[in-house]
This record gives structure tokens, sequence and C-alpha cells, in this order.
């Protein structure tokens, strides 16, 4: 499944970050709508979720967001909805950890 998120805030390092693995977190924006998937291998085995799916969020429930690999690039977002068939754009997408 897949989560659409919209990015309330993030930190001044995300657009700092110049290593080539790592480019995309340039590109992250406050107000941008971004698609997670939730795949198969992060998935905990009791629950089958992602941590951090944000379940039980709707609404105005502020949820905590941190890149892998630039643990200062971090931010907060709001979820929209839940996608039992991801259709994630090439652009703006990210899986969970």
């Amino acid at each position: 499944y897949c989560v659409e998120f919209r990015t309330e805030s993030l930190s001044h390092h995300c657009a700092l970050e110049t290593r080539p693995y790592a480019r995309w977190m340039q590109y992250l924006r406050e107000g941008h709508t971004v698609c997670v998937a939730c795949q198969p291998l992060a998935m905990n085995a009791d629950t089958q979720r992602c941590s951090g799916d944000g379940h039980n969020a709707h609404g105005d429930k502020i949820l905590h967001w941190e890149a892998i690999g630039n643990s200062q690039c971090q931010g907060t977002w709001k979820k929209i909805r839940q996608l039992e068939h991801c259709s994630c754009p090439l652009v703006h997408s990210f899986i969970f950890t």
C-alpha cells in the first residue's frame, strides 16, 4: 500500500545535500504532496504495516519524518490518504524503511 502526505516543514539541511545518491533531498518542498510506499520487507510481521505510516492519523495530526542517509534532513507532514493500489509518480515518491 501507499500513503500520500503533504509536506508541512523540512530542515534547511535537505537543500544542502550534494552527495549523488542523496541529491533527491534538494527537491523536497513545503506544501508538496509526496507518495510513500510500504513494501513487504519494511512491514511489521504482526501488524502488516510500516512504522510511521500514520495509520490512525487523519486531518490535522502532524507526523514526523527523517531521511535515510542524512538524519539532519527531517521535517513534518500530514497524512492525506492511504491507497491500497500504489500509483506513485516517479517524482516525489519514497518508501518506508
